[in-house]
């Protein structure tokens, strides 16, 4: 009987116990797969038009209006806006440090379940490789048995089995290492979506504060004691 035809189910059990443990490894990878590209998938705004009205709603002096949408616009990119916005009437530096914090805590969310991925791509070819070396084993061990008199059908069990599980463990990590590089390509373009939108929030924070009068420039400054009726210039 040849590869077509036998069943995937037939093929699956000729591989051996390490074709169960290589399943359970794709549908783990799978399953964080399809949950992670949904989460960075939901972080990932329209950066440049959720930044443009956060900052038509600054300009209007209505910055809890701002602050509720950004709390009610989801990812990364909206929670960094947000901290900068809770801050708006401190220093540069304080907001500067609020949106690093927001940045701290974000980033972690976006990698986490990223190393379990990778370690099945390189878990999985190894496992492959066990079930090579099981399968010889038990190759040997029949021809062994047989002797001068041994049959190809008594060596193809173990031949099958590693033959099988070098293939399933190859497209396992294969499969599971385009999931890896795929969802790092997301998280790092939200990194820099953030690294972006932090400095742009930044500077427009500061200059509108300073711009409404929140901060008064130092040259314009009174001089200590001047009144209305004093003025604080040189004669």
């Amino acid at each position: 009987m040849n590869v077509q035809d036998r069943s995937l189910l037939d093929l699956f059990s000729l591989g051996g116990p390490v074709m169960w443990v290589l399943l359970g490894l794709s549908t783990i990878g799978l399953v964080l797969f399809v949950e992670r590209a949904l989460f960075l998938h939901r972080g990932q705004i329209r950066t440049t038009q959720f930044l443009e009205g956060i900052k038509n709603i600054v300009r209007k002096r209505r910055v809890v209006e701002a602050l509720t949408v950004a709390e009610e616009t989801p990812g990364p990119v909206a929670a960094m806006v947000k901290a900068g916005l809770l801050h708006y009437e401190e220093t540069e530096d304080r907001i500067r440090a609020a949106m690093t914090e927001a940045a701290l805590v974000e980033i972690p969310v976006l990698e986490r379940r990223l190393g379990a991925i990778g370690v099945i791509a390189q878990v999985a070819p190894v496992l492959g490789l066990l079930g090579t070396i099981l399968g010889m084993i038990q190759a040997y061990q029949e021809f062994e048995k047989g002797g001068a008199y041994a049959t190809a059908g008594a060596l193809s069990g173990g031949m099958w089995q590693a033959l099988l599980t070098t293939a399933a463990g190859l497209a396992v990590g294969v499969a599971a290492r385009l999931g890896h590089h795929f969802l790092a390509g997301r998280m790092r373009a939200l990194v820099y979506d953030m690294e972006w939108v932090a400095n742009d929030v930044l500077r427009f924070l500061v200059a509108e504060r300073s711009g409404a009068g929140g901060e008064t420039p130092p040259a314009a400054e009174a001089a200590p004691g001047a009144g209305p009726d004093q003025p604080s210039g040189k004669p």
